[in-house]
């Protein structure tokens, strides 16, 4: 959309004579919105754009590019910009007024661009393509990844539109477990370690419910368990010493957030929050 403004003037006989001021307004003819299919991401997720175009106007848009800018932001002197998305190869279709059509010729790289789209006159044409979280994207919470596409072509005003999600909040657990020693003699014992890691952006605390439960096969004796090297009273969890059935009550284990660093090529880093459970007991 542009506004103009002119004027004319009239001589003669020496005179000069000015018009009044006329004023128009022309208005672009194609539009575009740009929306995310889902409102988070999360690291080496994907995450599905569809980009509408609309022409109001009484001729065909031919040659149209569409240009995603794949939500790159400043970087640093090691790396120019930071680009949280890549294409994901062979996804994006089109759509001419609802009906599939030949998806268009793609560039891929930092910038994702779609060549010779045309979209009808009064009509629309509909893009749908995914995007990969890349290493580059923040997994912070709180953290956003905002998503601008430019729809450009001979004869029209560029048109952009964008589209904001935001890194996935909460808890990513994860359980290992482990024997010492893996031979023992009779009535000697034995000790259970569980370590439980947390790759997300968020503590899990107590109103997550995180729960371990196991059966310790042989069944253990006298059992003494430490929570990050500490002895751990018995009101945290339940303990059947004829079946070997151990369980953590609900909201006894907490497990710190991930600490994430971004390294000079413009990835992150994951530093697990970590919890260590240990049950030692006679067999």
């Amino acid at each position: 959309m542009a506004e103009f403004s002119n004027q004319a003037t009239l001589s003669y006989g020496g005179v000069v004579k000015s018009s009044n001021v006329v004023t128009g307004e022309i208005v672009g003819v194609l539009s575009v919105t740009k929306t995310a299919v889902g409102t988070d991401y999360t690291p080496g997720g994907v995450v599905t754009y569809i980009v509408g175009i609309v022409n109001s106007g009484a001729t065909d848009a031919v040659g149209i590019t569409v240009t995603d800018d794949l939500g790159a932001y400043g970087g640093t002197p090691e790396k120019a910009a930071y680009v949280p998305l890549s294409y994901v190869d062979g996804t994006v279709k089109l759509f001419v007024r609802g009906v599939p059509g030949t998806a268009p010729a793609v560039t891929a790289g930092e910038a994702l661009t779609f060549d010779g789209v045309t979209v009808p006159a009064g009509g629309n044409v509909i893009l749908v393509y995914e995007t990969a979280v890349t290493g580059e994207a923040d997994p912070s919470e709180g953290a956003e990844i905002v998503n601008t596409v430019t729809v450009s072509g001979t004869g029209f005003d560029p048109v952009t539109a964008s589209a904001t999600v935001t890194a996935a909040s909460g808890p990513v657990l994860a359980l290992t477990k482990a024997l010492t020693p893996q031979t023992v003699s009779e009535n000697g014992t034995l000790t259970y370690t569980f370590t439980l890691t947390n790759t997300g952006n968020g503590e899990a605390d107590a109103s997550t419910g995180a729960v371990l439960a196991d059966t310790f096969d042989p069944a253990l004796a006298g059992i003494t368990v430490t929570y990050d090297g500490t002895v751990w009273p018995d009101t945290n969890y339940v303990y059947d010493p004829a079946t070997g059935s151990f369980t953590t009550n609900p909201g006894a284990i907490t497990v710190p957030a991930a600490a994430f660093t971004r390294g000079a090529d413009g990835t992150f880093t994951t530093d697990p929050g970590v919890t260590v459970i240990t049950v030692a007991g006679t067999v």
